[in-house]
């Protein structure tokens, strides 16, 4: 997948070198840090201190006669079954190599360092019972760049990502496999060995704590968060493309009109457009009293609406990330006052239903970018250009089948727009009879992010090849930009040529950020 290129903005937040895991949340800069670009984590004083506090708890329970659920009993259907206390590390060992029962592709290294990194935030939360030394054992795998082989199947969002969690805990007790930070395939022990760490041995309530939470699924959120930041500003780089090169007018996107409809998302959108489309002289070049173009097509004239909702989308589900973010999940917790007490929190159904949100919005920009696009190969509707952009209609095809490539893409979105989160199919002995499948709606996002991108890089190209071809009027000098950092390696019009290798240098531009910083240095930043 090619998502993750320039994506390290996100409300502001930027890439740093360490992140310190405390009892406070996490940030999603810091989840992009250390996911994206291999942060170092420490774990700050304070929560080392709650870590300890909460395992005195545990520990007091593990030596009462009363069962407690994660501590002295079997887990899920088996939890009537009361483990004698010589039993329990090997309960606990038993517990994350039968749950560490994934398969399918291996899931992508920054999906798996957010994994860890966020099980780590909840074990310094002091809510979970583990001992300091498993605490640290995860900090010392991010440390090491060890990442866990975690498979594409295995998860119902309940329970939390069950399956991908036992991976890396897996990993931590020294077995199965792990990427080192070359990408090769090593024994875990191997590699702990090889990084100077220990293996750990669980103890009481530690495999449960380990495996417990919705970390994948959130996790792949914010990830796509910092994506759609970067990807919803290039399309409204692209859609001023599009408008400039169609002769299109920027008056409907005028800030007044915008506020008579006062979603925040639709006002940001057609601030950026004015902001790429101003001092155009294509612009200018029809903007006198006889053009008789009152009104462009829904795909241009509501771009900032469809755009604006898609950011309105993100807004909300940012929220949700932020609590999620701020929360510990874990069954069962301890609480302030050492109550050790179960609860459901490890239901992903916040979280599924946002990223199933998400996959909507990405779908109906990708759809809107590929009907800009079209217009420009039709002679019927491109204003005088040549026929499919083509140098000679008829020997040369031009751009005619990378919009097929949009149109293919753009379908596929669509099936994945279908929710994951109205599914739910019952497990363990009907003891776990409602999952929300908020990791298949995180899994499918990440797919429907990457479609997006290329989409949008399609438009591009084809937008700066109609630019060239208005000559000798100039574009803006944004898109003039944008044009000019794809002609360092892409041709402008010409008679046919492969066109595969320069839709994907395009959409290199597009998932590295290249065309937006283009923008913005000649814009300030785009909102």
């Amino acid at each position: 997948m090619l998502v993750g290129g320039g994506g390290a903005r996100w409300n502001g937040l930027v890439q740093t070198a360490e992140v310190v895991v405390g009892v406070g949340p996490l940030s999603a800069g810091d989840v992009v840090a250390v996911a994206r670009y291999g942060a170092s984590v420490r774990i700050d004083d304070q929560a080392l201190e709650q870590i300890a506090k909460s395992r005195a708890a545990i520990e007091a329970l593990a030596h009462a006669e009363t069962p407690h659920y994660g501590v002295s009993t079997g887990f899920g259907a088996l939890a009537t079954r009361h483990i004698a206390p010589e039993l329990r590390a090997q309960l606990q060992r038993s517990l994350v190599r039968s749950h560490a029962a994934g398969s399918g592709p291996e899931v992508e290294t920054e999906v798996v360092r957010a994994l860890a990194l966020l099980r780590l935030s909840t074990l310094a939360t002091g809510r979970t019972g583990v001992r300091v030394e498993t605490a640290q054992a995860y900090a010392g795998l991010l440390n090491a760049q060890l990442t866990p082989v975690v498979h594409e199947y295995g998860s119902l969002g309940c329970s939390g990502d069950l399956a991908p969690l036992s991976h890396v805990a897996l990993a931590v007790m020294g077995e199965g496999k792990v990427r080192d930070a070359a990408g090769n395939l090593r024994d875990a022990g191997e590699a702990l060995a090889a990084a100077g760490l220990t293996p750990v041995v669980l103890a009481e309530k530690e495999g449960l704590a380990l495996i417990n939470g919705t970390d994948g699924m959130l996790g792949m959120l914010v990830l796509a968060l910092a994506d759609l930041d970067r990807l919803l500003k290039t399309a409204d780089i692209a859609a001023a493309m599009s408008v400039e090169g169609q002769l299109g007018t920027d008056r409907v996107f005028a800030a007044d009109l915008q506020a008579l409809r006062p979603h925040p998302g639709q006002g940001a959108a057609a601030a950026n457009l004015r902001a790429v489309l101003a001092d155009s002289p294509i612009v200018a070049s029809h903007r006198g009293p006889d053009c008789n173009r009152v009104q462009d097509a829904y795909s241009l004239r509501c771009s900032p609406q469809v755009h604006g909702a898609a950011r309105d989308t993100c807004a909300h589900a940012a929220t949700v990330a932020g609590r999620e973010l701020a929360a510990a999940i874990d069954n069962p917790v301890v609480l302030e006052d050492g109550r050790v007490e179960s609860n459901g929190n490890f239901h992903g159904a916040p979280v599924g239903y946002v990223l199933d949100f998400l996959a909507i919005a990405v779908a109906d920009v990708a759809s809107i970018s590929e009907r800009r696009t079209d217009r420009f190969l039709d002679v019927a509707r491109n204003h005088g250009l040549n026929a499919f952009l083509a140098d000679d209609p008829g020997v040369d095809s031009g751009h005619m089948i990378a919009q097929y490539t949009q149109a293919a893409i753009v379908s596929e979105l669509k099936r994945l727009a279908v929710p994951a989160s109205v599914d739910s199919i019952p497990s363990s002995a009907m003891q776990e009879d409602h999952v929300s499948m908020g990791w298949s709606a995180a899994r499918k996002l990440r797919k429907s992010i990457d479609g997006l991108q290329q989409v949008l890089a399609v438009e591009i190209l084809t937008a700066a090849r109609a630019l060239d071809m208005r000559k000798p009027l100039e574009p803006s000098p944004a898109t003039a930009a944008v044009r000019a950092v794809l002609r360092e390696h892409v041709e402008g019009p010409g008679t046919d040529r492969h066109l595969a290798p320069e839709i994907a240098h395009s959409v290199r531009l597009v998932a590295d950020g290249t065309y937006l910083s283009a923008v913005e240095a000649v814009t300030g930043p785009l909102s």
